[in-house]
């Protein structure tokens, strides 16, 4: 494993069109991840006065505790990255130490995509496909092992299909309630003004 990483660096750094492909590639594929998320949770802004606040909630929440988690995991095992442990120079800018397992770039992607399956299992789809090429953009670039984008990927699918499609009824429920004492509240609120107005 050792000579197999050793020589696809070696590959990839002697030619400089590959290389500036794969960053290119790199942070492309992050950058419109990001975007894809940012403008699906601005959708679910818009969403609140059709169908309530669930939806934003889930889109925020699921996520956000998820990839804490992951980060706290990555920094308390602190696993080496494959130019730590073989000594070669990643063909990716990236000099981090440790932190390696599992790959947060290809879990945050997948959590996007499986987060957008909410509204769209298209663009959902097409956020995977996008999640596979990243990840094997991260290996070829020598900055995660095979093991750390396997695993970022599969925590993501897990947690998102146990949270939005498990406990989404809950979370739903919760909501629901939620905004409908609102709703009911400020009914009595314009009932009351009604009666008041009545009065005199």
């Amino acid at each position: 494993m050792k000579i197999s990483y050793l020589e696809l660096s070696n590959s990839i750094k002697n030619n400089n069109g590959l290389v500036l492909v794969l960053k290119a590639l790199d942070k492309a594929i992050t950058y419109i991840t990001v975007l894809f998320y940012l403008g699906l949770l601005v959708y679910a802004g818009f969403q609140i006065p059709v169908s309530g606040s669930t939806l934003l909630y889930r889109s925020i929440v699921i996520p956000g505790i998820s990839f804490a988690f992951v980060s706290y995991y990555r920094k308390r095992t602190s696993s080496p990255r494959p130019y730590e442990v073989y000594g070669f120079q990643p063909a990716l800018d990236k000099d981090t130490v440790g932190k390696s397992f599992p790959s947060r770039h290809v879990f945050s992607i997948f959590m996007v995509g499986i987060t957008f399956f909410q509204v769209s299992i298209p663009l959902g789809v097409l956020i995977l496909v996008l999640g596979v090429a990243l990840a094997i953009i991260r290996v070829v670039g020598g900055v995660h092992f095979i093991k750390d984008v396997v695993a970022g990927a599969l925590i993501a699918i897990i947690i998102g299909v146990i949270c939005f499609w498990v406990f989404v009824a809950f979370l739903d429920f919760l909501c629901y309630h939620f905004n409908r004492s609102i709703l009911m509240e400020n009914t009595y609120e314009e009932e009351c003004k009604k009666s008041y107005c009545r009065t005199i």
